[in-house]
């Protein structure tokens, strides 16, 4: 055989040998492993074969795709409390809060009595056109009955594709008969900055309520038109904000700050740290201003507070925050469900983690760790935050800690001289609040003939709803109790007058409302009168949790988050 003939069956000869050595080492495999396949001995391998194993042999019928979706969750959930998998629908609709709009009726409603209620109607959406007015109950949605069903199943009837039609059956107050109105569904806007306004003639407030696509947008309006009516310094409130979008976050804080301040650094195994400073392009950078936080407030919140105080750029007041310092990335599916996956850490300029310990596989006792502050005392006394993280210095070195959520710079305690076990009650059976609505469904074009609300508190106060609501109580196995009644009097009319204006209202009228008087929000403005806001280093002798920082205490937390919960279709 001459060379060239050599060569061109090279690769045939090569391939045989191939294919002769896998015939082989398969009848050794099966002749000495009893009939078993011995697949790479990796987790990822075993995974892939249990399934296979389950799908050729298993005794029942089993649902493979169903086996999956169901397993999907287990696995994350050995990772770390944030990292998840969302199912196409859920997918979608766990970032619906977070999108600009999505298409619906344009309504806001709460579940009361098994009931649709029309809590507000949103100015300009298809709802509003066709007439439909806040206190209306929905009823049916085309053929089909609301009444008794769940709200997430509601939501579905209510929203649809833009263009689509739904004929919306309505028991409005004071008629017999229900009314019916064809809506044709539309964009409908989602906000997140859900209130702004003067509280007095120098001092602006804004709630931002979580951080969206449109946030930073709807933030720069909220500062301009504040800046219009005059203002001088600012309360931005985070409580209750759960985060977001991270480079959201990074864009407002970007306007309080000078050029060239790092705001946030992430850094994972698989990812290089990358660092994020400020471009000096803000509008307010030497703007006084407080920010507001809780134990609700987390993710995106915390790399605002955190940027904030790290760069000892305001003053952080309230509660210790949640303690979320994990970075999730969105990697989709064919089929459009979703892993978001822990890829990173991010850090405060400091240098500070601030994530929360947690234990692999222990996601129900993450998630309890706000209980078990509460149970040692955290919401009551600064001195029982345990500060077990390494020590970080801020810019002009204060001393701040990693490893639990950010410390605030003043602490507001939780109140409770006017709690009792009546009020405590009254508020956990839901009896206040249905009170309330209940009494805004028979007055509601009185009250809102009103307007502001200072003006709806003033008439409310004349109306001896405290009375009303003892006996109200009473029909429902509420058994009255006078010297209770009286001495959490305080939190009754808080809570009532907040739920009725709420209903009547909007956020802001809320808001304003409650901010009267509230501790935080009057300790932040005290912070902001006495031009304290730019913190100052810290003497060696003066402690963490002093006499001062107790000095101011705040009503029971849930008062300060929305008091119904509402869903918008």
């Amino acid at each position: 055989m001459n060379p060239d003939t050599k060569h061109r069956f090279t690769p045939l000869l090569i391939a045989i040998g191939t294919i002769v050595g896998i015939f082989i080492g398969s009848f050794y495999t099966s002749h000495f492993s009893g009939g078993r396949i011995n697949i790479i001995n990796t987790g990822s391998s075993k995974v892939g074969y249990l399934l296979q194993l389950i799908d050729n042999n298993y005794v029942d019928t089993v649902d493979m795709n169903t086996l999956v979706e169901d397993a999907m969750p287990q696995i994350l959930g050995e990772l770390d409390p944030h990292s998840s998998y969302f199912g196409p629908k859920e997918a979608e609709e766990s970032i619906e809060d977070l999108k600009g709009s999505f298409s619906g009726i344009g309504v806001q409603f709460t579940m009361e009595s098994d009931t649709v209620n029309v809590m507000s109607v949103i100015h300009g959406g298809p709802a509003e056109k066709v007439g439909v007015l806040a206190g209306d109950r929905i009823v049916t949605a085309d053929t089909t009955s609301l009444v008794g069903m769940e709200s997430d199943k509601v939501m579905k009837c209510l929203k649809g594709e833009k263009g689509t039609k739904v004929k919306l059956g309505i028991k409005r107050h004071g008629t017999k008969d229900l009314q019916y109105f064809t809506v044709v569904r539309g964009d409908i806007p989602v906000v997140s900055v859900d209130a702004f306004f003067m509280m007095d003639e120098r001092t602006g407030y804004i709630h931002v309520k979580n951080f969206g696509e449109q946030t930073y947008a709807e933030m720069l309006v909220a500062l301009a038109d504040l800046n219009m009516e005059g203002m001088k310094q600012l309360i931005v409130d985070l409580r209750g904000n759960r985060g977001g979008y991270m480079h959201i976050a990074i864009q407002m804080v970007n306007e309080f700050l000078a050029a060239g301040k790092l705001i946030v650094y992430t850094e994972g195994r698989k990812s290089p740290r990358e660092e994020f400073h400020s471009d000096g392009r803000g509008a307010f950078q030497k703007l006084p201003i407080v920010v507001l936080v809780d134990e609700g407030s987390a993710s995106a919140s915390e790399i605002f507070a955190g940027a904030i105080q790290d760069n000892d750029r305001g003053t952080i007041v309230g509660r210790r925050t949640f303690g979320k310092g994990l970075v999730q990335q969105p990697m989709e599916f064919r089929d459009g469900s979703v892993v978001r996956l822990t890829v990173a850490r991010y850090y405060t300029p400091s240098g500070r983690c601030i994530q929360k310990p947690y234990e692999k596989g222990h996601g129900e006792e993450y998630e309890m760790e706000l209980i078990a502050r509460y149970e040692r005392g955290e919401f009551f006394s600064g001195d029982s935050i345990h500060q077990d993280g390494k020590q970080y210095k801020t810019s002009i070195g204060r001393i701040v800690y990693g490893g639990g959520g950010i410390t605030p710079d003043v602490f507001v305690p939780e109140d409770t001289t006017a709690m009792t076990s009546y009020y405590r009650e009254a508020a956990y059976t839901g009896l206040i609040r249905q009170f309330a609505f209940a009494y805004s469904d028979e007055n509601r074009s009185k009250l809102a003939a009103l307007r502001t609300a200072d003006r709806m508190e003033q008439y409310l106060k004349r109306e001896n709803l405290l009375e009303k609501f003892a006996q109200f109580g009473e029909k429902h196995q509420l058994r009255r109790r006078n010297l209770m009644l009286q001495k959490s009097r305080r939190l009754f009319e808080r809570y009532i007058f907040g739920n009725i204006i709420y209903n009547v209202g909007e956020m802001k009228d809320y808001l304003m409302f409650l901010s009267k008087d509230d501790p935080a929000t009057i300790k932040a403005q005290e912070i902001l009168d006495k031009g304290l806001s730019f913190p100052v280093k810290e003497k060696e002798t003066k402690k963490e949790g002093s006499k001062e920082a107790r000095l101011y205490s705040s009503e029971s937390f849930h008062l300060h988050q929305t008091i119904v919960r509402v869903y918008r279709s």
